[in-house]
């Protein structure tokens, strides 16, 4: 009993891993054309590994997210990306703590672009 149990357990762990492993496209978010994508990261970042096509930087770590808020429309639509997810997380929660009521991390950079089917600009 113990070793078919094994074999069972074996196996649906296979299927779990062929699953996360699967080549389905990423669904797409939708863009509007009102739509505003922010990237999190530094000029420098953006410089050197891109951006997405029609982002607007808004550097997290030196102030720039929180002085800007109050230029900003808390009535429009935004998608926030960064490096790796930390600093667009942060954004998010700013913009949210600010009253900003459609806000979607993107992640990283390279997530925001499957998501989105926005090119990164090299």
């Amino acid at each position: 009993m113990f070793r078919s149990l094994s074999v069972a357990l074996a196996a649906g762990l296979t299927v779990v891993g062929l699953a996360a492993c699967s080549s389905e496209p990423t669904a797409l978010v939708t863009i509007d054309d009102d739509t505003i994508i922010i990237d999190a990261r530094s000029p420098a970042e953006a410089d050197s590994v891109g951006y997405l096509e029609n982002s607007r930087l808004l550097d997290f770590n030196s102030g720039e997210v929180e002085a800007e808020i109050s230029q900003l429309d808390p009535d429009a639509e935004y998608m926030v990306y960064c490096r790796s997810g930390n600093r667009s997380a942060q954004t998010v929660a700013l913009l949210e703590e600010n009253g900003f009521d459609n806000v979607t991390d993107l992640g990283s950079m390279e997530e925001a672009s499957q998501a989105t089917g926005l090119s990164i600009i090299r």
